[in-house]
């Protein structure tokens, strides 16, 4: 098996030869696999076989490696692993699943009950208006017969016209042979046409026993004639709407989480030979993918679990160009005059992201605030090597090593903060415009100018007369935005 835990593994083992649906959490508990299986304990043990690690593309290296946690649900068919595999991917929306994000895989029942007579029809997406959607359904083939069923069964009609007159019933034979109220001929009131509709709405969220016990006696009275063809038909129109409607029994069986901060941080304390557990570990990260918006993040861990509300974003100020170290002491530099200027505490271990050259520049700023007596190591991405200042061999331990897990954890959360507070400052600066230097040219003035228009450079061509006819420029802005765009 894939490295895991000795509690994991066990788990794994015991995991039932049945139909079901699996989850695979992150070090956060975060959702980020769904999957079905016809068989629970095979499909679940594939992953973490050795030979999957060498044999799988990226993306499921990635998934691998970010697991730790499983749970699963036990279902009665496969059928059934299929519908609730869709709605926990749309409940959780996981990263690593595409297939059921947009609906577009299984069919749903669309009806609209503000339509003056709603009907019944089969749609691949769901959009956000007025109508219900029922489903996914697996069965393309029982959803159809059942809903025909279902038409047949409360006198629904199937014509497209969205009010049905006479031109529809004289080229319609569902009134001919009973399958429909005829409501284009007014044989139904609105009324009792939208009574039908709740019935068959009640009908596909599962209330059908009453519909499958009349179909039994039918097949009964059919079989007892020896009409055995339409015996065979109604059987299998049974076993239609049981696939269709049948609910998803949900077997809860969460296995226990791989994350225990408490033995982590025991761990952490005896492999950096610390005097106590770092109850308050604080964390920096540098982002400066571009010489420009160079920004860097804090983020808390108490006891060995987030604290955001004490997280922090910095922009860097002095430091010109792609300079992580020259960064790195800005900012502790920073944290450390706002600690004492708060009178607050240091942390009881800081890490910074990076080797030698990033530790070296925290320490230095923790030797001139005064607090050299405060723990800092370095975590370098490549290996997981731990740098610790005055030592030059990292320390090296195993992936799964307790200590390793919290600082791979409070590593990836601060550079997750940098990095979107990066893509943040990137997306404002790509919607500024050459319009805001000008004097007079405000928020509104300039959404204004840029509908009219379409684009800067257009304007800039404008004359002032049509700059002044925009609703709120005005001569004086006008000219003032002619006079920008002229100047040598």
């Amino acid at each position: 098996m894939e490295t895991v835990s000795a509690d994991l593994a066990k788990q794994l083992r015991d995991l039932p030869h049945r139909p079901g649906v699996y989850l695979f959490r992150d070090r956060f508990h975060r959702v980020i696999y769904v999957g079905k299986a016809r068989d629970l304990h095979r499909r679940v043990g594939q992953y973490f076989h050795p030979s999957r690690k060498f044999g799988a593309d990226l993306k499921t290296r990635a998934l691998l490696q970010s697991i730790a946690e499983l749970e699963t649900h036990v279902v009665r068919s496969e059928p059934e692993s299929i519908l609730l595999e869709g709605r926990l991917i749309k409940e959780y929306r996981p990263r690593y699943n595409v297939s059921f994000r947009d609906d577009k895989r299984f069919l749903l029942v669309r009806v609209d009950p503000e339509e003056p007579f709603p009907r019944f029809q089969m749609t691949r997406s769901r959009k956000d208006d007025r109508a219900r959607y029922f489903g996914p359904f697996a069965h393309s083939g029982a959803l159809r017969q059942t809903l025909s069923l279902m038409r047949r069964k409360f006198g629904l009609r199937s014509c497209r016209p969205e009010i049905p007159g006479e031109k529809d019933y004289r080229h319609c034979l569902d009134h001919v042979i009973r399958n429909c109220s005829a409501p284009c001929m007014g044989k139904i009131s609105r009324a009792a046409y939208a009574g039908r509709v709740e019935q068959a709405c009640e009908f596909l969220e599962g209330k059908t026993a009453e519909m499958r016990d009349s179909l039994k006696e039918e097949m009964k009275r059919a079989a007892a004639r020896r009409d055995f063809e339409k015996a065979a038909s109604l059987r299998n129109l049974i076993e239609d709407l049981k696939k269709t409607t049948r609910p998803a029994r949900r077997f809860f069986r969460t296995l226990p989480s791989t994350v225990v901060p408490e033995r982590e941080l025991e761990a952490l304390r005896d492999v950096l030979q610390l005097e106590a557990v770092p109850s308050r570990i604080e964390c920096f990260d540098i982002s400066n993918i571009s010489d420009t918006h160079s920004v860097a993040s804090m983020v808390v861990f108490r006891n060995g679990r987030p604290s955001k509300p004490a997280y922090r974003r910095y922009r860097i100020q002095g430091v010109e160009g792609q300079d992580d170290v020259g960064c790195m002491a800005e900012v502790i530099r920073r944290r450390c005059r706002r600690l004492k200027a708060e009178g607050e505490q240091p942390p009881d271990l800081m890490v910074v992201d990076g080797g030698k050259g990033q530790l070296g520049a925290a320490v230095r700023e923790l030797q001139d605030a005064g607090w050299e007596m405060v723990p800092a190591i370095g975590l370098a991405k490549q290996h997981e090597e731990i740098f610790r200042p005055g030592r030059s061999e990292p320390i090296t331990l195993p992936l799964d090593h307790p200590a390793v897990r919290l600082l791979q954890r409070v590593r990836d959360e601060a550079h997750r903060v940098a990095n979107g507070y990066h893509q943040l400052l990137m997306k404002r600066r790509m919607e500024e415009s050459e319009l805001d230097g000008i004097p007079g040219v405000s928020a509104v003035r300039k959404r204004a100018l840029l509908r009219a228009f379409g684009s800067v450079d257009r304007i800039s061509r404008a004359r002032a007369e049509e700059l002044a006819g925009v609703e709120g420029v005005g001569k004086k802005v006008a000219s003032a935005i002619q006079e920008y765009f002229q100047r040598p």
